[in-house]
């Protein structure tokens, strides 16, 4: 394994595999009595979050326990940083703490990157900027693979906001690798201007595109990293590249409805499809506790060739 985890890119596919196999192995402990292994005792997991969240830090906090590590949560907000205290001088209180493990989630796209120069722990990119979300990505390939028994030769096709998600950069790359075809679809405006160079195809009528996707992962349209009109109106945009109960009728009987949340009911995904039966939406949550115990294991206690995981696992 790699030691830092702050793009889908770092992953080779067996790199990729091995999470999702250890993720697999330690979901087997939310189905306990007591859900708690012994893991990363006496190491100390750091969420270092600039931005808010409630599902990935929620989600990280409870991997990091469920390993039975010490998690610090740090928010920005209430903290030094708004007295105008820099990431360096922040990492360098950490670092004199004794992270073992920093997650941390920021507005500037590359802010983990620079972290990896401060610590000595390992870094894990919870999202930024418009830049990635790998852990996102890696829950969103395990729900998958949980749901349609596969992850080489799916057609997935992902919807909407392409322009300010992390989520989507993540997941073209990761499930490129693990085999996956992506096309993304999405007003032209709503598209970065590079997107002819990522590992994918794009286009522009989602109606065309559904009959032949196994799955469709509607995207939030991010409204708050807006600063101009990216579509006429919330309504238009919903008539075009929302997926209401017509438009879900439309995927083949066996096709997933995914969403990394949270969501716009009525704009992106109408609330009768978020809720119906297709829908793996709750799933990611429940599923994203796994993965992330998976990538802390694997980066602070866990070994390459994976002999040790079945014994952690009992």
């Amino acid at each position: 394994m790699i030691r830092h985890l702050i793009s889908a890119a770092d992953l080779s596919r067996d790199d990729a595999l091995l999470i999702l196999d250890t993720a697999e192995e330690l979901a087997q402990v939310a189905e306990r009595p007591i859900r708690k292994l012994p893991t990363l005792r006496g190491r100390t997991v750091v969420n270092l979050f600039y931005e808010d969240s409630t599902r990935t830090r929620i989600s990280f906090e409870a991997a990091a326990k469920r390993l039975s590590a010490d998690v610090i949560n740090f928010s920005a907000r209430g903290s030094s940083v708004a007295k105008g205290e820099s990431l360096k001088d922040t990492a360098l209180t950490l670092e004199a703490m004794g992270a073992d493990a920093v997650v941390v989630r920021h507005s500037a796209s590359g802010a983990p990157h620079r972290l990896t120069r401060w610590v000595r722990g390992s870094v894990v990119n919870a999202g930024d900027g418009t830049h990635e979300h790998p852990t996102q990505a890696l829950l969103d390939a395990f729900t998958m693979r949980r749901r349609l028994g596969r992850l080489d030769g799916l057609r997935v096709t992902i919807v909407g906001d392409v322009l300010h998600s992390r989520v989507a950069r993540s997941n073209v790359l990761l499930l490129r690798t693990l085999g996956a075809e992506v096309t993304l679809v999405a007003p032209p405006t709503l598209l970065p201007i590079a997107v002819s160079t990522w590992p994918c195809e794009v286009g522009y009528d989602l109606d065309a595109e559904l009959p032949k996707s196994d799955v469709v992962m509607m995207l939030r349209v991010q409204a708050e990293r807006m600063n101009a009109a990216y579509f006429p109106t919330v309504r238009e945009y919903s008539r075009r590249y929302g997926l209401d109960g017509n438009r879900m009728a439309l995927l083949p009987e066996h096709a997933i409805v995914m969403h990394p949340g949270p969501m716009n009911r009525g704009v992106e995904i109408a609330a009768d499809v978020a809720d119906s039966p297709r829908s793996t939406i709750v799933e990611q949550v429940a599923n994203g506790v796994s993965i992330r115990m998976a990538v802390l294991y694997l980066l602070l206690g866990g070994s390459e060739s994976g002999t040790d995981r079945t014994e952690a696992a009992r």
